[in-house]
């Protein structure tokens, strides 16, 4: 009994300690990342771009405590878990483990929000191409028909033109409407979508047909991402089912014997081999899916 008194006095002053400091860091949080945003690769900065992209609006400082709380927060969080189980080396090495983690982890979660934009915007171009291609040939300007694609298509292509025309009326040339576009969207068919409408207006030619002819190869290149997409199927499937087997073999051994996942999360060298494990399945992981990715 007073070896748990003493474990839960413990426990308490190191709690105590890491919520003063938590709430320090809470309180000059913007300071502390306005001095070592260099030494953290940019990632609230990082962060902040890519929601612009995303158009949704957040201020700096909600990130800055979005990121803290995933971090040191999380981090804190699991040494006193651990902590109290017995086992602060295990706890301090896996709350390091975890805030790094923690503060990463926004950057490729917030790339997939992005790319699928992206991918939404690439599979939208051909319906906004063809109506872009009948509006001209209905004798409408540039500007009038991207205004009836921002009025007749879903985001995010309507959100992206009614932004070219938003830069537009105040002030900025077409072209560079359309390289800004390029910028937000870089994709082949959209830099060949916007090579093809700056050169044209400085040459002159005729624009629909271009976009008819951007939207057969738009429509040949879906075609053949599918086929591909079909022919890796197979081996994404094998890689996440190597993947999951490690996970699946521990919850089978955990039930017919529930006493082993306790000893092994109760000692340090359990947590780290344990962690070592997650890294280098998640590491054979990577491989195979970069062995069965076809480069378009």
């Amino acid at each position: 009994m007073s070896f748990f008194i003493e474990q839960i006095g413990r426990s308490g002053l190191i709690g105590l300690v890491g919520l003063i400091f938590f709430l320090f860091c809470y309180r000059y949080s913007v300071g502390i990342f306005d001095l070592i945003e260099k030494q953290t690769f940019g990632t609230r900065t990082y962060i902040l771009e890519k929601f612009e992209l995303l158009f949704i609006d957040v201020k700096p400082d909600h990130v800055t405590y979005a990121l803290l709380a995933l971090s040191f927060g999380l981090g804190t969080l699991t040494l006193i878990i651990f902590g109290l189980l017995g086992s602060w080396g295990g706890g301090a090495f896996l709350g390091l483990v975890v805030g790094f983690i923690g503060f990463k982890a926004p950057k490729p979660v917030v790339d997939y929000l992005v790319n699928r934009r992206v991918l939404a915007y690439q599979n939208q171009m051909v319906d906004g191409l063809t109506l872009l291609s009948n509006g001209l040939r209905a004798g409408l300007s540039v500007p009038q028909a991207l205004g009836m694609v921002v009025d007749e298509m879903p985001p995010p292509i309507s959100e992206e033109f009614n932004i070219i025309l938003q830069q537009n009326r105040v002030g900025v040339t077409l072209e560079e409407c359309f390289e800004n576009l390029a910028e937000r969207i870089p994709t082949q068919d959209n830099d060949m979508f916007v090579s093809s409408v700056n050169i044209l207006r400085e040459t002159g030619g005729n624009l629909a047909e271009v976009f008819d002819t951007i939207v057969s190869v738009i429509r040949e290149r879906i075609r053949l991402k599918q086929k591909i997409d079909t022919a890796t199927a197979q081996g994404k499937f094998q890689g996440f089912t190597i993947a999951a087997m490690p996970f699946v073999i521990l919850a089978i051994f955990s039930a017919n014997d529930p006493t082993l996942l306790p000893k092994m999360f109760s000692s340090a060298i359990g947590i780290v081999l344990f962690v070592v494990a997650c890294v280098l399945d998640g590491i054979g992981t990577f491989f195979i899916l970069k062995i069965v990715k076809i480069k378009e």
